[in-house]
């Protein structure tokens, strides 16, 4: 298997890496570095669990190859708090119950950070199409949304 050179920004952090042609994001990002915030599952690119931001944008890490994603930026969930604590996102969902098993918490937390980095004053509507993409079998979105719109309310426009 051929091998390639790669530099990924990942969460601030310039990674070098000599990964596999066909290895995913996912993959590199989870075995590789060690970063397990960032789950795997379907494999399929329809549940969300794997969502990370890639340049500000959500993706699905397993439908990426990491050799795709050399010297562009990365953010995983391990990314979103700063030195000032959690991101308001996590506070909201914290406060709020709105992870429950927390399996898909991580990539529920970039789709709406993209959103609210992209629109800071979301409608219900707009956070539930910017949610779309990522499937929970445990809340039923309720909670999820409203620490959402709780996370936007607070946030200095």
């Amino acid at each position: 298997m051929t091998e390639r050179a790669v530099t990924i920004p990942i969460n601030g952090e310039g990674r070098q890496l000599l990964i596999p042609e066909n290895r995913t994001l996912l993959e590199v990002l989870r075995e590789d570095l060690e970063m397990t915030g960032t789950k795997h599952g379907c494999d399929l690119g329809e549940c969300g669990a794997c969502t990370v931001l890639l340049d500000g944008l959500p993706v699905l890490s397993c439908l990426v190859l990491a050799r795709e994603v050399d010297g562009r930026s990365v953010t995983t969930v391990e990314g979103l708090a700063g030195d000032a604590g959690p991101d308001e996102l996590q506070t909201a969902f914290a406060e709020l119950g709105a992870a429950q098993c927390g399996y898909c918490t991580p990539g529920m937390l970039l789709s709406a950070r993209a959103l609210l980095d992209e629109n800071p004053a979301p409608t219900t509507g707009e956070v539930r199409e910017a949610l779309a993409g990522n499937l929970c079998r445990c809340t039923g979105y309720v909670k999820i949304i409203d620490a959402v719109r709780l996370a936007a309310s607070r946030s200095p426009e």
